[in-house]
């Protein structure tokens, strides 16, 4: 008998161990756009193969209960040497 330890067990509860873009969009209750935006930013794990992302389980339950991200994609980071952050004085 599983024991369900806390919310993220209870959400993941029974999933596949390999999940697609549409499940994980159904299982957080957002867009596929929005899963394809988070995997390319590296906001959440996934693995490229072909033209498919998969997901592993484990590996998203994982970055959910650290509750950090990963950072961004190396081929998604500005060319010309600038960053993305607002923080930053322009100046």
């Amino acid at each position: 008998m599983l024991v369900v330890t806390s919310g993220l067990d209870a959400l993941f509860d029974g999933k596949n161990k390999t999940l697609t873009v549409p499940q994980v969009a159904d299982l957080l209750g957002m867009t596929k756009q929005g899963v394809y935006n988070w995997l390319r930013a590296g906001v959440i794990p996934g693995y490229k193969v072909g033209s498919s992302w998969f997901i592993l389980r484990d590996e998203l339950k994982a970055t959910f209960r650290v509750g950090a991200n990963p950072g961004p994609h190396p081929d998604l980071r500005p060319v010309d040497g600038t960053t993305n952050d607002a923080r930053e004085d322009p100046s």
